[in-house]
């Protein structure tokens, strides 16, 4: 049965997921999908393993399982941990409207979030017991456009896009805003940079911008940038340990670009494409010209 850590074990280039940087070498990468499908590809476009059911956001584990967010069907979501043979080990089903973040946690625990008249963090512990509840500060009318890819930071708190407020807020575990950004268009992925800048992709703003501390743009992109207007629909994003960051392009079409990879001189240095009718909602680069992300990915 294939195995893999951060690693997705191939390297052959595909000629539809490459692009040629001028004076540079071509580049490669494996990756999950999340979305209206979900399944790990090799970077010669193979599927090594696939997921029955529409997912919003996952990971691979180092234990070679994938965690997952489940969509929501006739009930709130859930989150769940399968094997590469189909077995669920471990599964928490949502209370209220959907469930659309997931990360495993250093402790443990694992994080989500559930949207609802009453939004919330959550960390879950392996039994299924509740250990942190941390209420949102966001708008109840669309409960859809509530929230996306929240992540727990090295300081203890929580870093919350929150979608239809335009804004990108900070929780600590009590609740308490102590940071927030206001962001051009929703913010979708918000990613809490070594450096301490914030990378935010905005959805249907079709931009990706980096703010400092003090919530100052120092670095965007948008289709103004680009020849070949890669963005459509900028929700899952990761900045890689080269300083690239990948993004998706989620209402690309069959045969458009559905991921990106860009340079900070706003350089594509890689695209993927296929034939597939449900775009990339959120994704994990694995793998670079067959070497592993090294550490935590920055997604």
């Amino acid at each position: 049965m294939f195995r893999m850590t951060w690693l997705v074990a191939a390297v052959l280039l595909s000629p539809n997921s490459i692009t040629f940087a001028e004076n540079a070498a071509p580049i490669s990468h494996g990756f999950l999908v999340t979305g209206g499908e979900t399944y790990l590809q090799d970077a010669d476009g193979k599927v090594l393993w696939s997921f029955p059911k529409s997912t919003r956001d996952g990971w691979v584990l180092p234990n070679g399982n994938l965690l997952l967010a489940v969509s929501r069907s006739n009930d709130g979501g859930s989150v769940v941990e399968v094997t590469r043979d189909g077995q669920t080990v471990f599964e928490f089903k949502g209370t209220q409207s959907e469930v659309n973040t997931v990360e495993p946690l250093a402790n443990g625990n694992i994080l989500l979030t559930e949207a609802g008249d009453k939004p919330r963090i959550m960390e879950v512990t392996r039994d299924g017991t509740i250990a942190v509840d941390v209420p949102i500060q966001a708008q109840t009318k669309d409960h859809h456009l509530q929230t996306r890819m929240t992540r727990k930071l090295a300081n203890g708190n929580y870093l919350v896009p929150q979608l239809l407020d335009k804004v990108v807020r900070e929780y600590q575990p009590d609740g308490k805003v102590v940071w927030e950004v206001a962001t051009p268009n929703w913010p979708f992925t918000a990613i809490r940079l070594d450096n301490g800048n914030t990378l935010v992709n905005c959805t249907i703003g079709n931009l990706t911008i980096e703010v400092d501390k003090d919530g100052k743009t120092i670095w965007e992109i948008s289709n103004d940038d680009f020849a070949e207007k890669p963005f459509a629909d900028a929700c899952g994003g990761q900045r890689l340990p080269n300083g690239n960051t990948v993004i998706t392009a989620y209402n690309a079409k069959p045969g458009q670009i559905k991921l990106f990879e860009v340079t900070r001189e706003k350089k594509i240095v890689w695209t993927y494409t296929d034939q597939r009718g449900p775009g990339i909602h959120h994704f994990q680069i694995l793998d670079t010209n067959g070497k592993p992300v090294v550490g935590r990915p920055l997604r």
